[in-house]
């Protein structure tokens, strides 16, 4: 029999147990609640990449209140803070991407964005078409969890707010690749970095994840092709490059398809636009090709680069025309470290249940979280925002002046991001 001090004792333990359960509770109720708030605010004054002042200073004096150690102006627009823990251990960081597209919005929201800006020399709206939005208002949320377990963490958290993952405008440079050209891993570089994205492509409660490669590295391309201008009705007098240019667009169909190995890994080559001629008569002198490349492998992708050039300067050759190539180097590969992320699937697996985390397809898509992953370890992750009642593939895509988030998944998102943090630095700790 217990005696009666040790009954009270058990009851007391009890209950300041469920006090404390029920406080915590009430904090994450309070944080999920106020990162609807965000988003939203976020969703209504959207600016596109490199041009995200304000949204720069929202987050600036969150992470401040937080009595985070707050770095701003980075790579234009960009701000990072460091969370020390009580005790030491590893240093991980967590990524959210801050700018917004130039894309009317067509969803009839209530914090809808009516902005506009200036792009390309024309008047555009500016929308959340991607759920950025959601990425920083979820990132904000972590980081108000986080300090709030600060005694309990044996190591220290970057928190990344990065511009321009879009693409930059003009000349300029931008986004993660200059966040790390000015240093932001020179002095603290973790030992793993984490992130992930909204997707359409998923109902709300579900993450997508794969090991190793996951999204395609993009390089933009421009061909021009150079000809000799001649009537329509003599070609002979001239040298036509329209018809080299159909040439050159067929036979770089075969670099992917009979060139390079398939059984290794996907790789695609489109063109997007043709450009050239003015007259249903005259054959011009010039034509310009744009497309893009996508591969999965980084040493593929160089050889694509290649093949591509010298088969438009042979093609071109062979027709009396000349062939120039520049190729516009973008993302790399992004690639989930396969040991990171098989020690990180049970903590995404315990966000959402076992069977809500599916291996997802290679994604043609680019990131360039992929910079991040090449200088550590790293994990991307999907985050599904589609309305549980709602077909997926039905639904509107990111970057559709439709594109819709379910606010539900901001709270499934916030405890993913918070969780992997906390088990890593759990796990990992070295003291």
């Amino acid at each position: 029999m217990w005696s009666l001090l040790t009954v009270i004792f058990l009851a007391l333990l009890t209950g300041f147990i469920n006090t404390t359960h029920a406080s915590e509770l009430k904090s994450i109720e309070k944080i999920n609640n106020d990162v609807i708030t965000w988003r939203r605010h976020l969703h209504q004054y959207p600016e596109l990449s490199n041009r995200e002042y304000k949204t720069a200073k929202y987050i600036e004096d969150h992470l401040r209140n937080l009595g985070l150690e707050v770095k701003t102006n980075i790579a234009h627009t960009g701000v990072t803070a460091i969370l020390h823990g009580k005790n030491k251990g590893p240093l991980i960081a967590l990524r959210a991407d801050m700018d917004a597209l130039p894309i009317t919005e067509l969803v009839m929201l209530p914090f809808a964005s009516k902005q506009t800006t200036q792009y390309r020399g024309q008047t555009v709206g500016v929308m959340h078409a991607c759920g950025h939005d959601a990425h920083v208002a979820i990132l904000m949320g972590v980081a108000s969890r986080l300090a709030a377990q600060k005694d309990h963490l044996s190591g220290s958290v970057m928190f990344i707010f990065q511009p321009a993952e879009e693409g930059v405008p003009g000349d300029e440079e931008g986004g993660a690749e200059l966040m790390l050209k000015e240093g932001i891993f020179a002095e603290n570089k973790p030992d793993a970095i984490f992130g992930l994205h909204v997707t359409n492509r998923l109902n709300t409660g579900t993450i997508g994840y794969r090991s190793g490669p996951l999204m395609a590295s993009e390089d933009s391309f421009t061909i021009k092709v150079q000809g000799i201008q001649t009537h329509g009705s003599r070609p002979w007098n001239g040298v036509d490059p329209i018809v080299t240019s159909a040439q050159i667009i067929m036979a770089t169909q075969t670099i992917a398809s009979r060139q390079i190995n398939v059984t290794k890994a996907p790789s695609v080559i489109s063109f997007g636009a043709i450009n050239g001629g003015i007259r249903s008569n005259i054959i011009p002198d010039h034509v310009e090709l744009v497309g893009t490349i996508r591969s999965f492998d980084q040493g593929m992708r160089k050889d694509i680069k290649k093949r591509l050039t010298n088969t438009a300067r042979l093609v071109a050759e062979s027709a009396g025309a000349v062939a120039h190539t520049h190729i516009d180097h973008g993302y790399p590969v992004t690639i989930n470290d396969p040991k990171l992320t098989a020690q990180m699937l049970p903590t995404l697996q315990k966000a959402v249940g076992d069977k809500n985390v599916i291996e997802m397809d290679l994604i043609t898509g680019a990131e360039d979280f992929s910079y991040y992953a090449l200088e550590t370890a790293g994990l991307f992750f999907f985050l599904g925002v589609t309305p549980e009642e709602q077909d997926p593939t039905l639904s509107a895509s990111n970057h559709s002046p439709h594109f819709y988030i379910d606010e539900k998944a901001l709270s499934i998102g916030v405890e993913s991001l918070t969780n992997l943090a906390t088990d890593y630095l759990k796990n990992n700790s070295r003291y």
